[in-house]
């Protein structure tokens, strides 16, 4: 007998298959037991007719809780008011693993209890909808730049210095070389990648010791980080939002039923298309101060900042041209205005916030140093990234968009403990 998988079940239709996987859900009617069969691809509707099975078997289904793992077989029917539109005319079933007890019921839970049971909750059929979701943005990430002759490049994990501020890593001792830390980007590797390859990006893990309790924030997240030398920030923003395009509308027409599974309206998805709006600092301050926020000119753009700028757009709005003094380092400053760095943020709809932060970076050797004294950074950890401008200094930009951020705009969830596996915030580190 043939084993297969749930979701190739529509090739199977009249052959009798065999199936393994966990007890979702059961129910009994009089000589009918009905078992849900969940294998990681879908459910299926297991049908047991006490007339066509042994009284052993036909008895065993009462027994067995919720995820216990099992083996099926039968003969397949196309079935529309089944879910998954499938179902099996069951002839046995053997017990693999017996499960009692299960945690996890169909009744509510508060999040601290499914957070302390993340390795059961990823069994829900919304948390598989959001995992798969995950996946498929992944795919189309490494799709689009290695479609567009980039080459993925992997940075460090463990740096010698921050990229961003010293107030938000983890440190480590590093044998006898002192202090090393845990990265928050891979971009400045990624500039020394650029400089040799032209177009690359890196795709890794990033920390960042934030001591925020904030729905938008997780102390360990992956972030996506392409590099293109002979860029600026024009080019920037075009690949940005080609980007975002095509990660959007790939989401859209191949996960339409994990969309559904979620509830997603995707009204507003459907709307992430070229180009997309851009304004400058400038006019978004402008946006705030009408919208009644009493924001001053020179601060950073805060989540509720966001939020108001956003809301006046049905797409993801590109704000650029921040108060150099709010930015990185490396950011080049406008040469019509030495206050301004050439920098971009995109800020997602529905109150999602900033979903990819970028920038021209600066390509002048003695303005770089004179920023790294500026900031008391430890120009010796930075040697390397100098001789970058030492040794065919070029024009270039790049962005990073963090994965959970957009995840959890694209799957519309209230906060990114669920957009990652296994989650890890401020308050916590477990499972």
């Amino acid at each position: 007998m043939q084993k297969t998988y749930i979701k190739d079940l529509s090739n199977h239709v009249g052959e009798e298959v065999s199936l393994k996987g966990w007890i979702f859900n059961k129910r009994s009617s009089g000589k009918i037991k009905f078992i849900i069969l969940r294998d990681g691809t879908g459910l299926l509707q297991c049908v047991y007719f006490k007339g066509n099975i042994s009284e052993e078997v036909f008895n065993l289904a009462d027994r067995l809780g919720q995820e216990s793992s099992i083996e099926v077989k039968g003969k397949v029917k196309g079935e529309p008011r089944a879910v998954g539109g499938y179902e099996l005319d069951a002839s046995d079933l053997k017990v693999i693993g017996e499960a009692h007890d299960y945690p996890i019921t169909p009744k509510e839970h508060g999040v601290e209890f499914l957070m302390d049971n993340r390795h059961l909750w990823l069994r829900s059929s919304k948390q598989i909808a959001i995992m798969r979701i995950r996946h498929r943005i992944v795919k189309a990430i490494r799709d689009f730049f290695d479609d567009r002759g980039f080459t993925l490049m992997d940075p460090p994990i463990l740096t010698p210095a921050a990229c961003e501020g010293t107030s938000t890593l983890f440190e480590t001792e590093y044998f006898d070389l002192g202090k090393a830390y845990l990265t928050q980007s891979g971009q400045l590797y990624a500039e020394a990648g650029a400089m040799a390859l032209g177009k690359v990006y890196t795709f890794g893990p990033t920390f960042r010791a934030e001591k925020s309790k904030t729905r938008r924030h997780l102390t360990e997240f992956w972030m996506v980080e392409p590099e293109v030398a002979f860029a600026d920030l024009n080019d920037d923003m075009d690949l940005a939002e080609e980007f975002l395009e095509c990660i959007v509308q790939t989401i859209l027409k191949e996960k339409q039923e994990e969309l559904i599974a979620l509830e997603r309206d995707t009204t507003k998805l459907a709307n992430v298309k070229r180009p997309l709006p851009r304004i400058s600092y400038d006019e978004a301050v402008e946006i705030l101060k009408r919208n009644g926020i009493d924001f001053q000119w020179g601060n950073d753009l805060g989540g509720t900042d966001e939020t108001v700028i956003s809301n006046q757009f049905d797409k993801p709005v590109m704000v650029h041209r921040y108060p150099a003094e709010v930015k990185a380092f490396y950011m080049k400053r406008d040469p019509n205005n030495d206050k301004l760095a050439l920098a971009v943020d995109v800020l997602a709809p529905e109150g999602y916030g900033e979903i990819i932060g970028g920038s021209q970076r600066e390509d002048n050797l003695e303005v770089l140093q004179a920023r790294i004294k500026e900031q008391n950074l430890p120009q010796q950890a930075f040697e390397w990234y100098l001789d970058l401008r030492r040794y065919g200094s070029v024009p270039h930009a790049g962005f990073g968009l963090g994965l959970e951020r957009t995840v959890g705009w694209i799957c519309g969830l209230e906060h990114l403990r669920e957009t990652i596996p296994f989650a890890r915030m401020i308050y916590r580190n477990t499972p």
